[in-house]
């Protein structure tokens, strides 16, 4: 919706909409102009400049974006990363309950290159880059600089923990905003979520060969009784580590068009929504015999805050099952495979929901009996978003199969990242001010 209003403008005059038109195609955002003048004709028919427009692009279709990654830079923002993280791994930098500083910090020191290799390959959307990284570097410093004034060393401990989840959950928030800028359509900010997913499974693959070739390359060097410094151990595994984000990125990520344009249909996008399609009923299966089996134990997380942990780990991996079960896109999908899909997600979400609500429960008994702390404070805020969040998803879904049914779970999903931004945001500076 980026060129509506200025559509609207020129809704009379040609020139100022060629003039709009062909400064969508310098910023390489023909494609969304494209998508907003023929929302626009679709409300005003009868405008026959629209009118002109719609036939134009009728008979001229959107050339096929041929993609090319700028390796060179990957590699030299990949390699500065590794650099930086290799000269904090140095053991002498740790917190006082000895965390090193590298557990706390690498999110933000590997997103802020990708965020800068997005901005300089695509060209465009500078300003918001530049928010996301000082905003990102300001967080950190925060964080480091708030945690010793807190009231005891127990709050200091569990914050820093939290924050070991949060700053990467911000970093993703920073690159998507750097991407999407603060005000974007529910399907780019869904796409934008599908890719996420995508481009964490590929660093996964990336770690798992860096793992493997850096054994290899250590274990000959001890085969010729030749024994690698701390130091050059360091460099190799952080260096390497360093590349790993930015190469996912540059893999999975084409700077050049927006969320809704990426390539969706081949590769590893089709292998991961094959598999998380596949995971759906295994999950429901699993969710089916834990709530059968909850009456016999049902004060276990009462008095046990591990459990209360796995449940919260629980919400988040169904929340991003559910992201990858839902289609972009229902064109190659027969009827009857909607209608099973989307009675699967209704179930896991019926399922979720009420586990995670008899969390919720647990958590609220607990400080009730024993006080509030930060980790509970935390716990009872994710679950209350990610219940709403499943209650929204149910809520939407009307009680028969029709279509467009995808495009409704879309909806609740893109929104859902505006509690998740604030209350992340809340976490990391507002929450240790409590605790002073």
């Amino acid at each position: 919706m980026k060129y509506i209003t200025e559509i609207l403008g020129a809704s009379h005059n040609p020139e100022s909409m060629e003039d709009l038109y062909q400064k969508s195609i310098q910023a390489n955002e023909e494609a969304e102009f494209r998508l907003d003048l023929l929302e626009v004709f679709e409300k005003d028919p009868e405008n026959l400049l629209f009118s002109a427009w719609s036939s134009r692009f009728a008979r001229s279709p959107l050339a096929k974006h041929k993609r090319y990654i700028n390796w060179v830079l990957a590699v030299i923002l990949g390699a500065i990363t590794g650099l930086i993280l290799w000269v904090i791994s140095d053991p002498g930098f740790t917190f006082p309950d000895g965390m090193p500083y590298i557990l706390l910090l690498w999110a933000p020191i590997a997103a802020i290159p990708c965020i800068i290799f997005l901005a300089v390959v695509s060209k465009r959307n500078y300003l918001y880059a530049a928010i996301s990284c000082v905003g990102l570097i300001i967080a950190s410093v925060y964080v480091l600089l708030i945690f010793p004034g807190m009231s005891d060393i127990p709050a200091q401990n569990q914050y820093l923990t939290l924050m070991l989840i949060m700053l990467p959950l911000l970093c993703w928030i920073g690159m998507g905003i750097s991407v999407m800028g603060f005000r974007s359509q529910d399907t780019d900010r869904f796409a934008f979520l599908i890719k996420s997913i995508e481009v964490m499974i590929t660093a996964g693959v990336y770690l798992i060969f860096g793992i493997a070739f850096g054994g290899i390359t250590i274990g000959m060097f001890e085969a010729l009784n030749i024994t690698l410094s701390d130091s050059l151990m360091r460099l190799i595994v952080a260096g390497g580590f360093g590349l790993i984000p930015i190469m996912a990125v540059a893999t999975i990520y084409d700077p050049l068009v927006p969320p809704m344009e990426q390539d969706f249909t081949q590769g590893l996008s089709k292998f991961i929504h094959t598999m998380v399609r596949l995971l759906l009923p295994l999950s429901l299966l699993v969710l089916v015999i834990y709530i059968c089996v909850i009456p016999f134990n049902f004060m276990a997380p009462f008095k046990n805050r591990n459990l209360l942990i796995i449940y919260n780990l629980m919400q988040f991996a169904i929340i991003g099952l559910l992201i990858g079960a839902t289609p972009l896109k229902v064109d190659d999908l027969s009827e009857k495979f909607q209608t099973w899909l989307r009675r699967g997600i209704i179930a896991v979400s019926i399922l979720a929901m009420l586990i995670s609500a008899y969390a919720l429960s647990a958590v609220i008994y607990r400080t009730i009996m024993e006080g509030i702390t930060l980790n509970r404070i935390t716990i009872i805020g994710w679950n209350v978003i990610n219940i709403a969040i499943l209650f929204a998803l149910l809520a939407t879904q009307p009680r028969k199969f029709v279509s467009g049914w995808h495009e409704s779970i879309h909806q609740v999903f893109s929104k859902a990242t505006i509690p998740y931004f604030f209350w992340s945001i809340f976490l990391i500076l507002i929450l240790p001010l409590l605790f002073r």
